[in-house]
């Protein structure tokens, strides 16, 4: 028998101990394609950034679409840090300062949408109620602040095309359609994006014009910032605090006594469109909705707080508007990134109306004679929506009329009587971050599983947090293309590749064997290093590799995305590929596309189903050598496919990763348990964890829960032993 098969089985396997150099294209012995080649995986492309193409395809049946709908709320949950939605502290809001005008009044409002956060606005009603209980319409405003202002000129040019037709109402277009609204027997509220106008405690330059990273960023304790690698660890994120403060401004204007809560509306511009359609999506008192001027297959929404890591990755603005289906939703095409709506969006958005309700329910006006606009006519068309379908009964078409000019002591908020609030900048965000960490860690602790009933919660929300993040499952179908078969001292090495066609994914691989390996039973090892790290620089397999074929295992070693043949220079894996973008943020990546981590979990996801594909009986999945972090969810993921998984963890966390390029930066991470969590995903199926001599409790109450308390084992030694070979490879099943 082969020397390297003949190895005691007592043999102790240093696996992160051996000092081979890095592995590189041109040092490799076992490669698949030829030297300089590279894999034909799409993911070597240019990533996706916010001004691609995001189109909507529409399944095929409604079914399909309710299941793709429920992900994508639960998506927009995740990545906005509000899976699952926290606790709603008292508003205790403050409505003040009535001024009257011709038609409509205006009150000064300021809440708590957290405690100490507050939330600023106007307060828009009709002088002569037309209702017991108004119609209540959400203006989130956009880029430009509620109190936008154009200029003598460009009034002038406004009203000469057409976009505007008053000089008073169209030179402060975003409160004009409050006006218009409260006229029309609505009540409206217009409330402060983070940074504009009585919106101070987090400033506008963070919020929208950040750029580079501040000190506060880098710092790592008690206490972080926004745009922080401890937010990012959390899914916190400018955007998701507009979202839950649109949430909580939706919870302000139901509650109010001449308010109907069951004719709620929302309408915003731009960056107020954007709020429009993440708050049409996840929350069901919205029955009407005018997203103007981001329902886009084109650009995505360039600013800061229209970005979070995990949104849009295969998805994009028009989708997420779907979510509003079958709710009436209408908006504008103009000569912007939506020019294209009319063939590119709309007529994918009528297909789904219909599928699932009534067409006539989506409308989009192309208004391409405008440049970006929230105008007049744009306007007047939302006017006739929200009259339709919030039951107002005026003739159509309703016109929108001047009035007169509201003053700045009558739009602003905070003044001596009511003072503006003391915390604000870098201690606010400290106590903003604080408070979502806090609510999030007491409900999550609450769903640690101690009975089956308790483990189904966590896989629904815990498990269902997860599935978002690493989102991409068994493969149903893979193809394998052997390249070349080679038998060297009874090892026989087979070099072939595996095509994941779903993801465009190409993975090389060698299934290495001998005359006494089993054919329908295999080892997946997956290696910080790729395959290359299984073999001795003259080729040998080294004794680890050796030790597994003593046991008639075959034995599968890929080369994961970005290992190995993946790499086309002398560098190393280390950092995660970002966009080029001088901008330090990382949901202008992330928010687009997939991690590192998340395509590698996916890799060897397609390599169980190969082996599965390949007739396999057992199938063992052994992670060494840094390889914790994606090994660990797609043991976790494929379940019953993989019989025994040994994760070689080391303590490996999420929240010791320290920038968004290390290649193991995971948003939400550590908000969902980091990697213990993931593990205890696994239960029931059988799970050895090596090296953790920190393992919280949850992971073993999981498999308790489970009634699967022998299924799992934790060995803290930092070797992994031939004994421990042997409970990966099964042997009670020979």
């Amino acid at each position: 028998m082969n020397r390297w098969i003949a190895l005691s089985f007592c043999i102790t396997i240093a696996l992160r101990g051996y000092a081979d150099p890095p592995v590189t294209p041109e040092s490799s012995q076992h490669r698949v394609l030829e030297i300089g080649e590279q894999p034909n995986d799409v993911r070597l492309k240019e990533l996706k950034t916010l001004n691609d193409h995001f189109p909507l395809l529409v399944p095929e049946n409604s079914g399909a679409w309710f299941s793709r709908a429920d992900f994508l709320r639960r998506r927009v949950l995740v990545a906005t840090g509000l899976w699952p939605m926290p606790e709603k502290p008292p508003l205790n809001s403050v409505v003040f300062d009535k001024t009257e005008r011709d038609g409509f009044t205006v009150e000064k409002v300021y809440f708590q949408s957290l405690p100490g956060h507050y939330v600023t606005g106007l307060l828009f009603r009709p002088s002569k109620p037309r209702f017991d209980r108004a119609p209540g319409v959400l203006c989130p405003h956009g880029h430009g602040g509620r109190m936008q202002s154009h200029s003598d000129e460009e009034i002038a040019r406004q009203i000469q095309q057409g976009g505007e037709h008053f000089e008073n109402s169209g030179r402060t277009p975003k409160l004009a359609r409050c006006v218009q609204l409260a006229r029309m027997g609505c009540v409206s509220f217009i409330f402060d994006m983070i940074g504009y106008a009585d919106s101070i405690q987090i400033s506008h330059q963070v919020s929208h014009r950040h750029a580079k990273a501040r000190p506060e960023e880098k710092q790592r304790g008690a206490d972080w910032v926004f745009f922080s690698i401890d937010a990012d660890l959390r899914n916190q994120s400018i955007m998701g605090l507009q979202t839950w403060n649109a949430i909580r401004a939706l919870d302000f204007l139901a509650s109010l006594p001449d308010v109907d809560p069951n004719r709620l509306a929302v309408t915003g511009g731009s960056g107020g469109g954007t709020q429009s359609i993440l708050l049409g999506a996840i929350d069901q008192r919205v029955k009407a909705s005018f997203p103007n001027g981001m329902v886009s297959t084109a650009m995505q929404g360039g600013c800061y707080c229209e970005n979070c890591n995990l949104l849009r990755i295969d998805t994009g603005n028009v989708e997420l508007a779907a979510l509003f289906a079958p709710r009436p939703q209408a908006m504008t095409s103009a000569d912007d990134w939506t020019r294209d709506m009319m063939t590119d969006g709309y007529p994918e958005l009528k297909w789904l109306y219909a599928m699932i309700g009534d067409q006539a329910n989506v409308y989009c006006r192309p208004m391409l004679e405008f440049k970006h606009n929230y105008n007049y006519i744009a306007r007047a068309t939302m006017y006739q929506w929200m009259n339709r379908h919030l039951n107002l009964g005026l003739d159509d078409p309703v016109i929108e009329q001047d009035f007169e000019p509201l003053t700045e002591q009558e739009t602003t908020v905070w003044d001596d009587q009511h003072p503006s609030p003391s915390e604000v900048g870098v201690p606010h965000e400290y106590a903003v971050c604080r408070w979502f960490d806090q609510q999030a860690t007491a409900q999550l602790n609450a769903l640690d599983p101690e009975d089956a009933e308790s483990l189904k919660n966590f896989r629904a929300v815990v498990g269902g947090a997860w599935q978002v993040i690493f989102d991409q499952g068994v493969p149903k179908n893979t193809t394998y293309s052997s390249k070349s078969k080679v038998e060297s001292n009874g090892i026989i090495v087979e070099r072939g590749l595996i095509d994941d066609e779903t993801r465009g994914a190409k993975l090389p691989l060698l299934t290495v064997s001998t005359e006494q390996s089993m054919a329908d039973r295999f080892t997946i090892w997956t290696n910080a290093k790729g395959k290359q790290a299984a073999f001795q620089a003259n080729g040998d397999p080294t004794d680890q590799l050796a030790l597994l074929l003593s046991h008639g295992m075959t034995v599968l070693l890929p080369d994961l995305y970005q290992q190995g043949e993946f790499l086309s220079e002398r560098k190393g894996n280390e950092q995660q590929r970002v966009i080029d973008d001088a901008r330090s943020y990382s949901a202008f990546t992330f928010g687009y596309n997939r991690t590192l981590t998340a395509h590698r979990t996916a890799d060897v996801l397609a390599v169980i189903a190969h082996a599965r594909q390949q007739g396999a009986t057992q199938v063992a999945l052994l992670g060494t050598s840094g390889t914790a972090a994606w090994a660990t969810p797609a043991a976790a993921q494929a379940g019953p496919l993989v019989d025994r998984a040994m994760i070689e963890s080391d303590g490996f966390r999420f929240a010791n990763v320290d920038h968004y390029r290390d290649q193991n930066f995971v948003p939400g991470a550590v908000k969902y348990g980091d990697l213990p969590a993931i593990m205890a995903l696994r239960s029931p199926y059988p799970l050895a964890v090596v090296g953790d001599t920190n393992l919280p409790a949850i992971v073993p109450l999981a498999f308790t829960a489970a009634g699967k308390t022998d299924s799992f084992q934790s060995f803290d030694s930092t070797d992994i032993t031939a004994a421990e070979i042997e409970w990966l490879v099964d042997k009670s099943r020979d």
